[in-house]
């Protein structure tokens, strides 16, 4: 302490003999500043090396230019405790601080000097106590010991609020602690007073970065980009879009690319501070600037496709429509006629669809198993849907007979893939599709699986089985030909008594897309609903009988109906060209 002592005192002499005593001293005219002197009181502060700390703050408020308008000055000072001795608002004359200076007496306890920043922070640089907005904030600690409690954080803390730290350590203070606790740069905010020299020097610097010495243009900066000036120091920014190193000087561009800091659907391209945009090679930039779509390269009107032009990614090709094939110059379509092509073996007539061919036989005849040849009715080829009733009424011994009349129903049939094809549906209160048409391709097959059907009992709903047999047994997914391929089909029911549903829909709807619908009725069965169901001429395609034991004589006579009405064919067929087929069942 007698080293601090010495120091102080002959920096006093120095000062009072820089300038004649009769020239007023010049005040520094800096602008407005907060300045907040936090000094350290501890037991180790002997009281002759207070009353020197005492006179090196007055020394130093000496040069400012004191007011409420220009520069306020508070002191706090620390032990074990804080205490404000005034406030940045108390005086607004230089003799009044001065007096007040001279009446602090010293706390002589431990060096808190964390504590004290923080209370430095949050009580010396509010409103209530004189501080002013946009007025820098400048805080000078002064102590010759080591600190007592942690100091970076609430010094970091301080700084990051926008005070700037002066830190002034005394015989032995400790260096890490007072750089922990300036603001950067470290060569212009931390004083060891060791000598003479050292602390005359830190009167004069800080005299000088307060009074508006402008370090940006005074000082070798070393600011890549901005030196922006403040009261007695400076900092370095940079451009837009860039950011600072932690060197504190040097500036990087900021890549919001690299860091995923962009909404772009494929390519990202930086510049600094900023991205665009773009897209992989084949597609563009929608108008939301962000997300891509594939180029329409047919859209240009230049593709010259003879049929259609298809958009591919980086191009386009052409189309043909089904039925033709894409010519070697990739523009031009030429028709696929099958016929023209193949040894299609048709005995009467070929006809092409596209990609594909079928045979077709003249008025009268049906075509063969074969799919070429051309015949009598016996060996026609049709897709028919039995619909049989398994209410609760038929019992289970008349339902075997069901099934019997079924296979001989099938007997009368050339079943085939190519041929004649056999569905059978069973309803009640539900509907149960026991095999499609395409599940069996011959009459053996059929009458095995006939022969195992369970009888299922409960209602009678025979409008929800036209229903089904239309949206679904005659459906090419369940084996039903093309519609273009002009094979009959036909739909058989069998029932035995009144439907519990509406059968007027699906009965008319059957119809009208060309399902030759036969009835069967036994017992209970009513007739005006065989007649809705059948189709013209009614008479040909409804039968009833009153006892299941009589069903096998409507078998006989439906296949005895197949062929004798060939002989009037060719006529029937001048009137009503389905109307053939219908009979040939």
């Amino acid at each position: 302490m007698r080293q601090l002592s010495a120091f102080i005192l002959l920096t006093l002499a120095v000062l009072a003999t820089a300038r004649p005593k009769t020239e007023p001293a010049q005040k520094c005219k800096i602008g407005p500043v907060d300045l907040v002197f936090l000094i350290d009181s501890s037991r180790s502060v002997r009281p002759h090396e207070f009353e020197t700390m005492r006179k090196f703050m007055i020394d130093i408020i000496n040069t400012l230019d004191i007011g409420l308008n220009a520069t306020r000055v508070g002191v706090v000072q620390y032990s074990s405790q804080v205490r404000t001795e005034f406030t940045l608002k108390t005086h607004a004359r230089l003799s009044n601080i001065v007096k007040a200076i001279n009446q602090i007496i010293p706390l002589a306890q431990g060096t808190m000097t964390g504590l004290a920043i923080r209370y430095m922070m949050n009580e010396a640089f509010t409103a209530e106590a004189g501080d002013r907005p946009k007025v820098p904030n400048v805080a000078v600690i002064v102590t010759d010991g080591r600190p007592q409690d942690r100091v970076a954080e609430v010094a970091a803390e301080a700084r990051e609020k926008g005070i700037e730290i002066y830190a002034v350590g005394v015989a032995r203070a400790d260096m890490t602690s007072l750089r922990a606790m300036a603001s950067p740069p470290f060569e212009d905010h931390v004083f060891l007073v060791e000598s003479f020299d050292l602390i005359h020097q830190f009167g004069i610097q800080f005299q000088d970065k307060l009074c508006g010495v402008d370090l940006c243009l005074e000082s070798d900066h070393g600011c890549e980009h901005i030196c922006e000036s403040t009261p007695g120091s400076y900092h370095c920014l940079c451009l837009p879009g860039y950011t600072v190193n932690d060197d504190g000087k040097t500036c990087r561009a900021i890549d919001l690319c690299a860091e995923r800091k962009h909404n772009c659907e494929q390519i990202c391209v930086s510049s600094p501070g900023s991205f665009t945009c773009d897209c992989n090679k084949g597609y563009k930039l929608n108008n939301d600037q962000r997300t891509c779509s594939m180029i329409d390269y047919c859209s240009f009107g230049n593709h010259s496709c003879d049929h259609e032009c298809v958009s591919v990614l980086n191009g386009y090709r052409c189309r043909c429509n089904e039925g033709y094939r894409l010519l070697e110059d990739g523009k031009t379509c030429q028709d696929m006629n099958m016929c023209n092509t193949v040894e299609h073996g048709c005995e009467y007539q070929c006809v092409s669809t596209p990609g594909s061919y079928h045979c077709i036989c003249p008025e009268g005849q049906l075509l063969q198993d074969d799919g070429r040849s051309c015949g009598t009715c016996k060996s026609a080829n049709i897709d028919l849907v039995l619909l049989i009733d398994g209410s609760k009424s038929v019992r289970p011994q008349n339902f075997e007979l069901v099934k019997k009349f079924v296979n001989q129903v099938v007997d009368s049939l050339d079943v085939s893939a190519h041929g004649t094809r056999v569905g059978l549906v069973q309803y009640s209160s539900r509907v149960r599709t026991e095999f499609s048409l395409n599940m069996y391709h011959t009459a053996d097959e059929i009458k095995a699986a006939v022969m195992k059907v369970e009888y299922m009992e409960k209602g009678t709903m025979t409008g929800l089985a036209l229903k089904h047999m239309l949206e679904n047994s005659f459906s090419e997914a369940e084996g039903a030909r093309p519609l273009s391929r002009n094979i009959p089909r036909i739909g058989l029911v069998f029932t035995d008594g009144r439907s519990q549903d509406d059968i007027t829909e699906y009965a008319k709807k059957a119809k009208e897309v060309g399902i030759t619908m036969y009835a069967v009725g036994v017992g209970k069965a009513v007739e005006d609903e065989l007649r809705e169901i059948a189709s013209e001429p009614v008479e040909k395609h409804f039968y009833y009988t009153t006892d299941f034991t009589a069903i096998s004589t409507i078998a006989e006579n439906l296949k005895l109906s197949v062929c004798p009405e060939m002989k009037n064919v060719q006529t029937k067929h001048s009137l009503n060209p389905g109307l053939g087929r219908a009979l040939c069942f």
